[in-house]
């Protein structure tokens, strides 16, 4: 019943930007922390922001400043928008579910994850 949906992802120029979704049902929203992460072909995840239930944010050095963790509670709907894109950004975006409100708290669940490709 639980299920996480990402869209959103293409193909962008650098120093383009692009605005992931990360659509859920099956829980409510709001009473649970929301994270974004990548993962580059070959390299290990990388945990890129986390918004908690109660919408406090939090982000990665390698995207601060550039991406921004966002929710809309009546759309069901987690975003990533990002800006400056550096072909570095190119890899799958995965969205994830936490255990609890928290940033600090683990990962439950996880989008199937939709690609980005920053390029010329």
């Amino acid at each position: 019943q639980l299920q996480l949906v990402e869209s959103g992802g293409g193909l962008v120029q650098p120093g383009g930007s692009l605005r992931l979704s990360c659509a859920a049902s099956g829980f409510t929203l709001d009473k649970y922390g929301m994270r974004w992460f990548r993962q580059v072909p070959g390299k290990e995840r990388e945990g890129l922001s986390c918004i908690s239930g109660g919408g406090i944010t939090s982000y990665a050095d390698s995207v601060k400043g550039r991406f921004t963790i966002s929710r809309d509670n009546a759309k069901n709907t987690v975003y990533l928008q990002m800006t400056s894109l550096h072909p570095e950004d190119t890899p799958v975006y995965y969205c994830a579910k936490l255990y609890s409100s928290y940033c600090s708290s683990a990962v439950d669940a996880w989008g199937p994850g939709t690609p980005v490709t920053v390029s010329s």
